[in-house]
């Protein structure tokens, strides 16, 4: 049974995501730091998902007033509807039908008994229906709403939270960010005998390979990459088994970061907040490593960041756009067709083909994790190629299915998940429209609703990387990984189709290896922070080589290294640079096989 800790007892608070039963619900707690808590996701693709159920005990019988948090995501259309009943009885309110973004719907009055209450969650319609929480009470005062500090306080108080984080306990290094590249620093900096905490957003690890999205780890891959992309038969990672058998490491999934706490320029510790519970834990330790690839630790820790692509002449570099353009690489919903052994329908949904208008091609779908980038069913005029498009952009790539390039990554994401959400259901809908007797049988197998991440902001380190350092195999004194892959460039702006690219760029320079120099991994004015992954201390153009995961999995893994290296040597990221290099290049020499050319180098020789 669900029974809150009151304020009061004529006040309860039922967050959807501690339901007794979550049913055909799923909870998505990804856009938490922007809409104020994790919810339950009616994500049926069309069908109607089983009823959430939980019981709660009411304290007083009396007459209680209801509200709903809930949005409408399509707010012309209302696709994700849905009822609540208490006790058997359906409330009057359709939820997610009166045109709102996130706020509490109320719901009338219902009266209740003293004793157990059986709150049930029923979707009407399948299409990603969602519910934050259920709010009674005996007056008729409103709970606040939004994501501030005293809407997140009013919660606490009626879930019976500490006001303040609870100390988790001190480590060497904290890993914020369980993708691939946060799981390779995690796990090198336990084998090299520190203590680690690994905190991670998502219930499972991986990140853009994790099996919620399921791309391949590409770039500059490795043994230990190998070991821990592997996958299990339900498509899940290695990573997790192997993080276990660490006796130094601790991993907590489903955690957000939503605050550090800094001194004299350093981070002391970071506030995370359990998806599930609510509960908010301090993590305090001597280096922190940002493996998130949103760059979390330095926003809120003040570190100068860069965004947006640099123009030509801020770093001579050739593939740069003449003026800075503040546009990224937008993200991209993974999804998967398949063919029935009877005919299967699919509701009309003209909310989602205003989006799609008169597309309908389904290529670039995900075959199973770690196998994308797969042709699908085409209808109707787009069987014909459109001669304006480049004969490389007809290769079925999944990113191609892009959006949010000009919207803000951190407030703006559910938008951007939706927007494409939108898009796959409405060009489904065309290719069965339009051929009908060809794709009777057709249906949507799966469609993630969890997006695989573009751009974010990226560090200032004490060196930027640029193109033209990739390019020519500039060699530097403090290079401690190798990096690999293409120039990966998208280009947004379809004359069309605004989740379509424009264009796309896939420049395999001389397809060799090229180094990754120290100061490119280390903030340059927060003095124990570590950076790994797509948010390195790089230019646009860089960043769209080094962004691939298994060239992020070197990066953790020599900040890993470093991160031993500071506790040895009572000293930061930076003093490594200044006194330590050759130690830190020797053990990543061990676990990467990979030695600098150009240790040898003195600094001004490649400044």
């Amino acid at each position: 049974m669900n029974t809150p800790k009151l304020q009061h007892s004529s006040a309860i608070l039922i967050e959807a995501e501690s339901f007794d039963e979550y049913g055909g619900w799923t909870m998505d707690s990804q856009f938490e730091s922007a809409m104020g808590s994790p919810y339950l996701l009616a994500h049926g693709l069309g069908r109607p998902v089983d009823d959430a159920r939980t019981t709660i005990a009411i304290p007083e019988a009396g007459s209680y007033h209801v509200w709903v948090r809930a949005k409408d995501w399509v707010p012309s259309h209302h696709p994700g509807r849905f009822t609540l009943s208490i006790n058997g009885t359906t409330l009057a309110p359709e939820f997610g039908a009166n045109g709102q973004d996130w706020c509490w719907e109320p719901a009338g009055t219902i009266e209740l008994s003293e004793g157990p209450a059986v709150l049930e969650l029923h979707d009407l319609t399948g299409f990603d229906g969602r519910c934050d929480a259920v709010f009674l009470s005996l007056d008729d005062t409103a709970p606040p709403d939004g994501a501030d500090a005293s809407a997140r306080a009013w919660r606490r108080l009626h879930r019976g939270l500490p006001d303040t984080p609870v100390p988790a306990g001190d480590f060497d290094v904290v890993v914020v960010g369980g993708g691939v590249t946060g799981v390779a620093a995690a796990l090198s900096a336990a084998r090299l005998g520190c203590r680690v905490a690994l905190l991670h957003n998502r219930p499972y690890l991986g990140g853009n390979a994790s099996v919620e999205i399921g791309i391949t780890p590409r770039g500059e891959t490795g043994d230990l990459v190998h070991a821990l992309a592997e996958r299990q038969p339900d498509g899940d990672l290695s990573a997790l088994q192997l993080l276990n058998a660490e006796p130094h490491a601790t991993v907590l999934l489903e955690h957000t970061v939503f605050n550090v706490i800094t001194e004299d320029s350093a981070i002391v510790s970071v506030d995370a907040r359990d998806a599930r519970t609510g509960r908010e834990t301090r993590y305090s330790a001597r280096t922190f490593i940002d493996c998130s690839g949103t760059a979390i630790l330095g926003i809120l820790a003040g570190a100068h960041t860069l965004f947006g692509h640099e123009s030509r002449d801020e770093y001579g570099e050739n593939l740069a756009p003449d003026e800075r353009v503040n546009s990224h690489h937008g993200n991209t919903v993974f999804f998967r067709t398949r063919t029935a052994d009877h005919p299967v329908s699919f509701p009309d949904v003209p909310w989602a083909v205003e989006i799609a208008k008169d597309y309908a091609n389904l290529s670039g779908q995900l075959e199973k994790p770690g196998v994308d980038n797969v042709p699908g069913p085409v209808a109707g005029p787009s069987r014909v190629p459109d001669p304006s498009i480049r004969r490389r952009m007809l290769f079925p790539a999944s990113h191609f299915w892009e959006y949010g390039q000009w919207l803000d990554p951190y407030t703006e994401a559910e938008h951007i998940r939706d927007h494409l959400l939108c898009a796959i259901y409405g060009t489904f809908s065309n290719v069965k429209r339009l051929e009908p007797d060809t794709y009777a049988n057709l249906e949507l197998d799966w469609v993630a609703y969890v997006p695989a991440q573009g751009e974010f902001r990226r560090y200032l380190g004490d060196y930027v990387l640029t193109e033209q350092d990739i390019r020519t195999h500039r060699e530097f004194p403090d290079a401690v990984v190798k990096n690999s892959g293409p120039f990966c460039l998208h280009y947004p702006g379809h004359e069309k189709y605004d989740f379509r690219l424009k264009d796309w760029k896939w420049d395999t320079r001389d397809e060799a290896p090229y180094a990754i120099p120290f100061r490119c991994l280390y903030s340059a004015n927060i003095s124990n922070l570590m950076m790994a992954g797509k948010h390195i201390s790089v230019t646009h153009i860089a960043g769209s080589s080094t962004k691939f995961m298994g060239n992020g999995a070197q990066h953790g893994i020599a900040t890993a290294a470093a991160a031993v290296l500071c506790k040895k040597h009572n000293t930061t990221p930076k003093g490594i640079y200044e006194t330590h290099m050759r130690e830190l290049q020797d053990m990543t020499s061990e676990i990467t096989g990979w030695t600098n050319p150009g240790r040898d180098l003195e600094p001004s020789e490649t400044a």
